[in-house]
């Protein structure tokens, strides 16, 4: 099994882009393709739509949108053990987000001067779509994650759209963190032409403000070539994580680790980042075996993002490793270091940050309360973390009294007129004052 082991000072240029780049490449790659279904979506609707059910989905639709009874037979099919598992998730999920919704002000206001006043209110979006992939796995998770934030933020108008199964339905569970998420505005629709769907709208489905969640390279590339018609949101495409790991690390733990976000697929990442050898060796010669264990699909997917995007990134210090986390800017970083609070104020690139040997992934992918939709590609260079602040949108507040107006309005109009817009500065010349 061809595994990836890099010493990064040795490491040559287009091996380095490669691996930092990951496969943000295949996106690119399939950009081409994409825009076809989103023309197709937008001129046709519903008909294109339910045409690409049978392309790519295999199934016959009678509807694109869940019905209430459909609904109501996943609550009473769902297997116990996971609505239980569902119900604690969702639960800490939302006391996390209620907590984030609790800092937020409705709005605020400082005096910036004497009698000039400023601030913000906050609103929520008023339409967001949310998106929950499907074809390889499925993904409940992934619903509430979107969901609860939305609902506890107010959106007045939430939609949810997921793949279906090959019979035309929507598997149980993921309706069911649907429903006790608070969104029941279901729509079996996966890929390219989900996106599209919710930027053009169609008979069935409504056009929305704002799409959010993880996608295939064909929907990561549909965000970005329909960013001028919706806010695309975060780019969250195929997953990525760092296990930054000193001499203090336990081994065995550490593979599984860095299986743990690359199973996802074959276009996922997956790196030990470390300046300890012996932990670097003994890492990479286990994870062809714990590999080998692993049932389909998840064996194929690692043996192929192996070669590609994950194994072992060997550094010649613990500095020279958390520099880098912050030039991979990743998805996930598992930090298990001695004196993590020494480190945790230099990792400044990260979607998520777990500290610590019993703060693995899937703790943070599905019930400690954090949010697991997160910026990969890189791109939490400059995005964040999936917040009750992605369903609110700030509009500026303003006030100025009489004595304001005057004081102020020598220091506007001299920027007015040196910027050369004679109305500007006419405005507060020929104003009328009015006293409040």
């Amino acid at each position: 099994m061809n595994i990836g082991f890099y010493e990064w000072d040795k490491t040559d240029a287009a091996t380095k882009e490669r691996i930092l780049r990951r496969a943000q490449a295949d996106i690119d790659d399939v950009s081409a393709k994409v825009g076809p279904i989103l023309d197709d979506v937008r001129r046709r609707g519903d008909d294109a739509l339910l045409d690409y059910a049978k392309k790519f989905d295999g199934c016959t639709l009678p509807s694109l949108k869940v019905t209430d009874d459909e609904f109501e037979k996943a609550e009473r099919t769902i297997e116990p053990k996971i609505k239980a598992a569902l119900e604690r998730c969702v639960a800490n999920v939302r006391k996390f987000h209620e907590e984030q919704m609790r800092r937020v002000e409705d709005h605020w206001m400082v005096e910036i001067e004497d009698g000039v006043w400023a601030g913000e209110k906050i609103t929520p979006i008023s339409s967001v779509g949310l998106y929950a992939p499907g074809g390889k796995n499925l993904y409940p998770s992934a619903v509430y994650m979107l969901a609860v934030p939305a609902v506890i933020a107010k959106v007045p108008e939430i939609i949810l759209l997921t793949p279906p199964r090959k019979d035309g339905s929507i598997t149980d569970v993921i309706l069911y963190a649907a429903k006790i998420s608070g969104v029941t505005n279901v729509y079996k629709v996966g890929g390219a032409q989900a996106i599209a769907a919710m930027a053009y709208g169609t008979q069935t489905i409504p056009r929305v403000q704002k799409v959010l969640g993880p996608c295939s390279p064909f929907g990561a590339a549909a965000k970005q070539m329909l960013g001028g018609i919706i806010n695309p949101g975060m780019p969250a495409g195929p997953s990525d994580s760092i296990i930054l790991c000193d001499e203090s690390a336990d081994p065995d733990n550490t593979v599984w680790d860095v299986l743990n976000e690359a199973e996802h697929g074959p276009d996922s990442a997956g790196l030990l980042v470390t300046h300890h050898e012996p932990l670097a060796r003994y890492v990479y010669e286990q994870l062809a075996v714990k590999i080998s264990e692993l049932p389909e699909p998840q064996h194929g997917y690692l043996t192929t993002n192996m070669a590609a995007y994950s194994g072992v990134v060997l550094t010649k210090s613990l500095e020279d490793s958390i520099d880098f986390c912050n030039l991979y800017a990743p998805e996930h970083v598992v930090m298990k270091v001695r004196n993590p609070d020494n480190i945790l104020e230099k990792l400044v690139n990260a979607g998520e940050i777990l500290i610590g040997e019993n703060s693995p992934s899937s703790l943070g992918n599905y019930g400690i309360g954090v949010n697991h939709v997160l910026p990969t590609g890189g791109m939490a260079h400059s995005y964040s973390c999936t917040s009750v602040w992605d369903f609110l949108k700030r509009t500026s507040l303003a006030r100025v009294n009489a004595k304001g107006l005057n004081n102020l309005s020598p220091a506007v109009t001299a920027m007015a007129d040196y910027e050369g817009f004679p109305a500007h500065a006419n405005v507060l010349r020929q104003r009328k004052i009015y006293n409040d």
